[in-house]
């Protein structure tokens, strides 16, 4: 097998090379400020090492990758009730798309676009305040990364409100419903909160360990959750991680992912590693153009394409 630092090395210059770098968010003001010239990458194995090339220690907006924490989180409360609030179907239209709303009753298609999100949210505020709900939500993923110093940029999250009409609307439209039990205000505030977490590519890719090792975090030994709820995370991160963009994801790079509009991609390879890239600049379905196409040349030289190499 190909070496892995060396591997991420050419990548990584690779990237930083291209040209075409895709177009940064420009709806939160925010994440428009963001320098389109960064590149990180970074591998998590299962012995814990973490293996890194280009920007992977500068923390950035996660954004919708949070979204795989929160279903972890929900599924842990609720288990699989939560499946009659949130569909597990491709959407197969933008992540801020409100059609499908409002012909299936405001059920969510599945829990990463983001009506779907906003429901997890939901429930994951059950029996709290919305500051302790954040809270939560933070301490969980800290606990992953091992890491005690990741935060909420809260300028980001500022941002996130002040322009968050369109989700508001979502909001509002499934609570009409039934299918929000809280204030939307509550609601949206969880849901800004937990995208504006900022993280490096290392730290995220330390978080995603515990979806390539069967739910159970190999480095630490602690099982976060069942092997089977792992395979199931995974599975739908694989047909809805990438929005409207999954197929050409699965296509293109061959493992479950799930991006966000800060840039950033967290990709499983199961039993073999988690990874994160990130790259401001997004494709037309708001995902991390050179993250995607880093990914798809690590997948193939790695031989981690999980239909097989």
């Amino acid at each position: 097998m190909a070496d892995l630092q060396s591997v991420l090395d050419d990548v990584a210059r690779e990237a930083i090379e291209a040209t075409d770098r895709g177009a940064v968010a420009n709806y939160i003001p925010e994440l428009a400020k963001v320098d389109p010239g960064r590149f990180g990458i970074a591998v998590a194995l299962p012995d814990g090492q973490v293996h890194c090339a280009g920007d992977a220690q500068m923390a950035f907006s996660i954004q919708s990758v949070s979204k795989v924490f929160t279903l972890t989180m929900a599924l842990g409360k609720h288990g699989d009730n939560m499946w009659s609030r949130v569909g597990r179907e491709p959407s197969g239209n933008p992540f801020n798309s409100i059609v499908q709303l409002e012909q299936e009753q405001g059920r969510p298609r599945n829990p990463f676009i983001n009506a779907g999100a906003i429901a997890v949210a939901d429930l994951i505020l059950s029996g709290h305040q919305p500051r302790e709900a954040i809270g939560e939500i933070l301490r969980f993923i800290r606990d992953l990364a091992d890491d005690g110093s990741i935060t909420i940029d809260e300028r980001v999250a500022r941002s996130e409100t002040a322009h968050g009409d369109r989700n508001a609307s979502l909001a509002h439209f499934m609570k009409s419903f039934g299918c929000i039990d809280h204030p939307v205000d509550h609601v949206l505030g969880v849901y800004f909160h937990q995208c504006a977490i900022a993280m490096s590519c290392r730290q995220l890719a330390r978080a995603g360990l515990y979806l390539a090792g069967e739910g159970r975090d190999p480095a630490s030994g602690a099982q976060v959750i069942t092997s089977q709820r792992a395979r199931r995370i995974n599975a739908i991160m694989l047909m809805c991680g990438h929005y409207d963009g999954s197929g050409e994801f699965a296509y293109r790079v061959g493992l479950p992912g799930k991006s966000g509009v800060g840039g950033g991609i967290l990709a499983i390879a199961p039993g073999k590693a988690s990874i994160a890239a990130w790259s401001p600049g997004l494709d037309a379905a708001g995902n991390s153009k050179l993250g995607s196409t880093a990914l798809e040349h690590l997948t193939r030289r790695m031989g981690w394409s999980v239909f097989g190499s």
